[in-house]
């Protein structure tokens, strides 16, 4: 029989994941290529041998996702598999005419294919869009079982952007090893506000090794998921946030949609920033497709730290890829200017230079606003610039990161802390479900 030749099209996350479960050790497939797209820089390396295991002596090339049709003709590809996340429904379907007008099959590999058991019960925390609130619903979640008395360990959604062989299991307990790792911003706006509380964070490239890691040192596993993927491990329980700000997009986006119709919990956050009309569409958009889904519906309270802003020019730093792909023209600083009372939120455009220059042209809709984009040196560098330039009195950080931990800036910085507080529902009692299964689960070791 012919060996079925695939190219993954990805974004240096599930791509990866997908090839590890499904074809890495498969004699009668050959990954060719992967594809890369979304995070700047991350085309033109390999996947390395170390990793692709046997039949993989080279590793596996990573191209840019526009020279789809040219690596189709020429690697001779059977199948294009699409592997990534927070694109709508009409973005995978242009993938996947392309795919087949250039001649390949089109395939999506599905939460069964892909999800890995754990021996602990799993939480997954995943959402609609990317920047619904994942992050602090995961924070919610790990104290609720800490209260417990149950140690949890968070395995947050891949974003290997450096070394990959280096970067196959982290682990990561004090601050020291986001140093260690090298770690971008933002892998540090996900890793940090769980280290506050002296949490264990696993990450990385192959998830299986850091389950098996993360199985070694607690009682529950929390999925932290990235933008609005699917699980990478099969949930005993499975949360998922949608966003009111967005109405409609529950419905609209991949793998977002599949991920609201598997929800045992649906959180509705931002329910204070949100209109009537775009609660209620939220709300029916749950019932059409996942009439048994317990609905919580929640705020994101606002604390400032390090200082006020009350009548101040403030420069508003937000968290990047809510911004981005996440497709947001504003975050919780901008509300949390307005709702502290900034006397002006200052237009970093004409201060900006090189890749964040570029990034807010890029997005022109965005507001008075930086994006936290730190996926290397040179752009730390850049945001560090661009924010001693920029004529305002106060830094407003709502990324969840402590930015005087990468950058130094002449500026006064007041951070905005953002945490889950449900209004209505009960997160509580779903959470409390997962304690007993794993106290028994414990008291039986």
């Amino acid at each position: 029989m012919r060996t079925e030749r695939v190219l993954i099209m990805g974004a240096a996350g599930r791509d990866f994941h997908d090839f590890n479960v499904v074809y890495r050790g498969d004699p009668s497939v050959e990954v060719v290529a992967f594809t890369a797209t979304q995070i700047p820089g991350i085309a033109d390396r390999r996947y390395p041998p170390e990793l692709a295991g046997e039949g993989y002596p080279a590793g596996i090339p990573i191209h840019p996702e526009a020279e789809l049709e040219t690596l189709i003709a020429e690697l001779d590809v059977d199948t294009v598999v699409f592997a990534y996340s927070d694109v709508s429904h009409e973005q995978v379907m242009h993938a996947a005419s392309r795919a087949m007008a250039a001649g390949a099959d089109f395939k999506l590999l599905g939460p069964d294919a892909t999800m890995i058991p754990s021996k602990r019960p799993v939480v997954a925390v995943c959402a609609v869009r990317t920047g619904s609130g994942k992050s602090q619903t995961s924070r919610y979640v790990a104290k609720a079982l800490e209260a417990q008395g149950l140690k949890v360990a968070v395995v947050r959604h891949p974003m290997p952007y450096g070394d990959l062989v280096a970067q196959r299991c982290q682990r990561f307990e004090t601050y020291a090893d986001l140093d260690r790792y090298e770690t971008t911003i933002e892998e540090r706006e996900e890793y940090e506000p769980h280290l506050d509380f002296g949490r264990l964070v696993f990450a990385g490239v192959d998830y299986e090794d850091i389950l098996r890691a993360a199985e070694d040192e607690c009682d529950v596993v929390i999925w932290d998921g990235g933008n609005n993927d699917l699980p990478f491990y099969t949930p005993d329980l499975m949360i998922v946030v949608a966003d009111p700000l967005r109405p409609g997009h529950e419905l609209r986006y991949h793998p977002g949609e599949a991920n609201l119709r598997m929800a045992d919990v649906v959180v509705i956050n931002k329910i204070d920033s949100a209109t009537p009309e775009a609660l209620a569409q939220v709300r029916a958009a749950i019932a059409a497709v996942n009439p048994k889904a317990q609905i919580v519906e929640a705020r994101s309270s606002l604390a400032l730290e390090g200082g006020d802003v009350a009548g101040k020019s403030v420069i508003v730093v937000e968290d990047g890829p809510t911004l981005t792909h996440g497709g947001m023209t504003y975050g919780a600083g901008v509300v949390a200017a307005k709702r502290f009372g900034a006397a002006e939120l200052v237009d970093p455009r004409p201060y900006a230079t090189g890749e964040l220059a570029a990034t807010l042209a890029k997005y022109p809709d965005l507001d008075c606003l930086l994006p936290a984009m730190g996926y290397g040196a040179k752009q730390v560098h850049e945001l560090g610039m661009a924010l001693d330039a920029i004529p305002a009195d106060v830094v407003l950080a709502a990324t969840p990161i402590d930015l005087t931990r990468v950058l130094n800036t002449v500026k006064p910085i007041v951070r905005v802390r953002y945490e889950l507080e449900p209004v209505t529902g009960s997160l509580d009692e779903p959470i409390a479900a997962i304690a007993k299964q794993a106290k028994g689960a414990a008291a039986g070791r």
